[in-house]
């Protein structure tokens, strides 16, 4: 019963050792160990009985190198069997784990086991060279500093973490950087000015110690020679230059200018730039410099997956003798490259876009996106012009095209608009879309005419449908909208002005335009005699929808043609003594201007009579006294003729009957004798007159120059036109104008003539004496004192001058331009004109 479960107990145990093999048995042991130092209880390990290890042939299975190791057979654990060196198995690697392979026969069965060599500090800090050469100059500023080759530790871990000392000197130092965990910059820093003279040689010795317990360390003399000559050695201006690249730079690309400066002259001052000795065959094969120039460019091509930086020591070496450097570091940051550019579609357009749409109206709507991520991909966008559209983000990605500004498509028709969009990237990269929008056309314009008064000119007795002017008003709207039509405007201010008794007509009745071309055009021939001015609107309307007009005034002037003959009015008689008047010849003629100036011959007797006509006054006066041999009877025979072409005239037969008075005949037949009285009243009226018009010529010398009289009626202005002709206009005032130059010595009136007068008043072919003029002269009137010959300009007066001449007048006074008015007329100013007297 006893060995039964003995049996059973044993069983168990290999099924355990069974399970155990196939999990992994590890076991550390340190480096250098001593040969037969046990590393661990393999056989107890593997769940093996005493003296089972040896029965069933425990042992390691032969590696291909000799693993140091072995199996007691007696014991079953695993020895030392020679040298362990960490740095021969594993190097720099940690850890250094080796792998075992154990072979237990009877069954067979593979059992696998680790052993952890662990590092002991058993190899001393190493620098390249036991021995370096160092030549400073003499005049080497302190603070300068010489970049020195760092030591190696084969060790691991804190038996390979150096420091470094070097031995007291009172002209050097030592500076160490960490660059990372395991690699260090060293650095001898000049303390104090070198004398060559005193120290041509400085021997110290550098010192590099492990991190280890105990400790070991390494050891390098330094020699240094002070140099006597070429004292200044190159400098860069910054010890550290931090420049970046992007991946995708192409091989042979310049990315760095390297500029050093050395202050002595000649071969001295020559420098040339190169790799310190510390840097990589890696680095000199993937950048180069240019030793004259100085510029690093790539000789490969850039990963930043592969590496994101590098750190170039630079050496710049003059040419001295000895030659000195100086020293900088490039580190070169390697970026990641923007290598998509932004995209733009436009998922909705709506055009035309007409011009009276509303600020906010969405116009078009666009989707932007960008393949990178990140920064690369972060894009922004904006509309060229920035006027009159904008741009409004509704999501992400997504913007609206709408309008920001009123359109006007008179002033911009189409737009061409266009929409950029740009990445976040370093360089940018940007899109762009052009959207073409035009705009549609609404009648917010109405017609304009080039002039709001026109000034025409037209004779009398003109044909009926002769062309008198060409109105053009001009609408920039298109199509309908700017199609114009025009028609007479029967509005309540046209009119006419027309003579005495005619009363007020439509200007329709005289005129009419035409529809499409705005040619007016006469209805019927025009009579001076009849209508001096017709004013009235013409109307210009669009087609568009509402339609919309614009107006213009047309003033129409009708120039007086001689088409009317002088009129005879019967004569007053006068006593026969010599040179005494002894009757008056009166003719009016119903023109106007030189049509309207008369002249009087005597025409029968022609031989030297006792006789004789004013020219121009038409007074029969005696030329000496008359006696018995003149006969008792005497006929005279006058012609009156006007100035006009081809001039017109009439004729007068004057007969004596008796010695005292004459009588006459108008048109050739005999008048009614007149008596001594009428003569004397007919005296009598023109001394009146005569005394009158010095009273009134006094006054006006000692009146001032400039004075205005007021009436409360509405009154008529005539001026010169920019067009040299007379335009007519409307005032409530009048201005009294004073034209420069000498002293005045007649005296003019002027009455108004427009509205025209009440019916009733006289017929046009009969006009009151000026002395009657003078006295029934309405308020508004005009006296104007003038010379014999007087220039009158209306751009020279105080006020706008109201000038209407009537018929009397121009018997007295003609009108005719000056030759101080310019030809043509400037645009703005007035012409000048001359009031001439008819002779007596």
């Amino acid at each position: 019963m006893g060995e039964r479960c003995c049996a059973v107990l044993r069983v168990l145990v290999l099924q355990a050792a069974w399970a155990l093999a196939g999990g992994q048995v590890r076991y550390s042991v340190p480096e250098e160990a001593k040969a037969g130092t046990v590393v661990g209880r393999l056989a107890q390990d593997l769940g093996l009985e005493a003296g089972e290890a040896e029965a069933r042939r425990l042992r390691l299975v032969a590696q291909g190198r000799r693993a140091s190791v072995e199996v007691s057979g007696a014991s079953g654990a695993l020895l030392v069997s020679s040298r362990l060196d960490r740095e021969e198995l594993c190097g720099k690697s940690a850890p250094c784990a080796l792998r075992l392979e154990v072979l237990l026969e009877r069954p067979l069965r593979v059992f696998h086991v680790q052993l952890e060599v662990t590092d002991i500090n058993d190899n001393a800090p190493i620098f390249p060279a036991a021995r370096k050469n160092l030549s400073i100059a003499e005049s080497s500023l302190p603070g300068s500093r010489f970049p020195l080759e760092g030591a190696s530790d084969a060790d691991t871990g804190a038996n390979a973490q150096l420091s470094y000392t070097l031995s007291p000197s009172e002209h050097f130092s030592l500076e160490v950087k960490s660059k990372d965990e395991k690699k260090s910059s060293v650095f001898l820093v000049l303390t104090k000015s070198l004398d060559r003279e005193t120290i041509p040689v400085h021997r110290l010795v550098l010192t590099a110690t492990d991190g280890g317990r105990p400790s070991l360390t390494g050891t390098m003399e330094l020699v240094i020679s002070v140099l006597d000559a070429n004292d200044n050695a190159p400098q860069f201006n910054q010890s550290v230059y931090k420049v970046q690249l992007p991946e995708n730079t192409a091989p042979g690309t310049v990315f760095f200018q390297l500029t050093a400066t050395d202050k002595d002259e000649g071969i001295n001052q020559e420098i040339h730039y190169s790799f310190s000795d510390t840097a990589s065959a890696y680095l000199q094969e993937l950048f180069k410099i240019d030793e004259k120039s100085g510029e690093i460019r790539t000789a490969g091509e850039l990963d930043f997956e592969d590496l994101q930086s590098y750190d170039l020591e630079i050496e710049a070496r003059d040419k001295g003798i000895p030659p000195l450097s100086g020293h900088c570091s490039v580190e070169l940051e390697v970026l990641d490259v923007n290598d998509n550019a932004p995209e733009v579609w436009v998922t909705s357009l709506s055009v035309p876009v007409p011009e009276d749409a509303s600020v906010g109206t969405v116009v078009a709507l666009l989707s932007v996106s960008d393949r990178d991520s990140g920064t690369n991909g972060r894009v922004r966008c904006w509309v060229w012009p920035a006027a009159p559209f904008g741009l409004e983000a509704t999501f992400a990605g997504s913007y609206s095209l709408v309008l920001r500004e009123a359109l006007d498509r008179e002033r911009v028709s189409e737009y061409e608009v266009e929409v950029r969009a740009e990445d976040g990237g370093a360089p940018a990269l940007g899109a762009r879309r052009g959207l073409r929008v035009p705009v549609s056309d609404v009648n917010d314009n109405a017609p304009l005419f080039a002039q709001a008064v026109y000034t025409v000119l037209a004779r009398e007795n003109n044909a009926a449908g002769a062309e008198l002017a060409r109105l053009w008003a001009r609408d920039p709207d298109e199509a309908g909208n700017g199609r114009v039509s025009y028609s007479v405007w029967e509005g309540a201010a046209g009119g006419v002005g027309a003579a005495a008794g005619s009363g007020w007509r439509a200007a329709s009745s005289y005129v009419s335009v035409d529809a499409e071309s705005g040619r007016v055009w006469a209805l019927q021939p025009l009579d001076y005699e009849e209508l001096q001015v017709l004013q009235f609107e013409v109307r210009a309307v669009d087609a568009g929808e509402p339609p919309l007009c614009g107006n213009a005034t047309v003033q129409l002037f009708v120039l007086d043609e001689n088409d009317n003959a002088p009129a005879l009015l019967l004569p007053a008689g006068s006593a026969p003594e010599a040179g005494a008047v002894v009757a008056k010849i009166r003719a009016v003629d119903a023109d106007s201007g030189y049509n309207a100036w008369l002249r009087y011959e005597l025409w029968e007797p022609r031989a030297k009579g006792p006789f004789r006509v004013g020219l121009y006054s038409g007074e029969v006066s005696t030329a000496r006294p008359l006696d018995e041999a003149d006969g008792a009877r005497h006929t005279l025979l006058i012609v009156v003729r006007d100035h006009g072409e081809p001039a017109r005239s009439a004729t007068a037969t004057l007969r004596s009957v008796s010695r005292s008075a004459l009588g006459v005949d108008v048109g050739g037949a005999a008048a009614s004798a007149a008596t001594n009285v009428w003569l004397v009243v007919a005296i009598c009226a023109v001394s009146s007159l005569f005394l009158l018009a010095l009273v009134l010529y006094g006054a006006s010398r000692w009146a001032p120059r400039a004075a205005v009289l007021s009436g409360p009626g509405p009154t008529t202005l005539v001026c010169a036109s920019e067009v040299g002709s007379w335009s007519y206009s409307q005032r409530h005032s009048r201005s009294l104008c004073v034209a420069d130059g000498a002293a005045k010595s007649d005296l003019m009136v002027f009455s108004p003539n427009f509205p025209p007068p009440p019916p009733g008043a006289a017929p046009k072919d009969t006009q009151p004496e000026p002395s009657v003029l003078l006295h029934t002269v309405s308020d508004t009137a005009l006296l104007l004192p003038l010379t014999q010959t007087q220039p009158f300009c209306p751009s020279r007066c105080v006020g706008s001058v109201g000038i209407q001449m009537p018929r009397w007048f121009s018997n007295l006074w003609s009108v005719q331009e000056s030759p101080e008015s310019p030809n043509p007329t400037p645009q703005g100013t007035s012409p000048c004109f001359h009031l001439q007297r008819w002779p007596h």
